[in-house]
């Protein structure tokens, strides 16, 4: 079942969505695959650290996050990768690793790459490694109201 505050979230907005169940994964790119959707409409989330507070970047599953860009966007030169131990505790109502991207509902900014904007829907992790939540990319982007810029490495995570 979906973590249950992005349930009633997405509930109480009367949000049009689909719960997608599949084996249980680990990787974006497999939970892509296992999901049955395109690698580039499946959001991952990046846990980093902007002046020591937590936050997500959320970029396509087949690319990785270029941090000198994010830096740039933030002003800030003190942003890092987070650690699971950082961030673990952060999402009590989410498998490790299985955040879905709506930083507002933990207390977090959300930084989504332009890749994702542009798309019609987007695909991503239920808050467990067995569930996956698509929904119109529209209702995403008003819902969480995210920073969207251009994060990406320019080559795809798996090049």
């Amino acid at each position: 079942m979906p973590a249950q505050r992005l349930k009633k979230f997405l509930d109480d907005n009367m949000v049009a969505y689909t719960v997608i169940e599949h084996p249980a994964t680990f990787t974006s790119q497999e939970t892509a695959a296992s999901a049955h959707v395109h690698g580039r409409n499946f959001a991952k989330t990046v846990m980093v650290t902007v002046g020591g507070e937590l936050a997500m970047v959320v970029l396509p599953a087949h690319r990785k996050l270029f941090l000198e860009r994010l830096r740039k966007l933030t002003g800030r030169w003190d942003v890092e990768l987070a650690t699971e131990r950082q961030f673990k505790d952060a999402f009590p109502d989410c498998e490790v690793g299985a955040m879905p991207p709506f930083g507002q509902l933990y207390g977090m900014k959300v930084y989504v790459d332009g890749e994702l904007a542009a798309a019609d829907s987007i695909t991503f992790n239920a808050g467990t490694h067995d569930e996956a939540i698509q929904m119109a990319y529209v209702d995403f982007r008003r819902l969480v109201a995210p920073i969207e810029a251009d994060l990406h490495d320019q080559l795809p995570a798996n090049a």
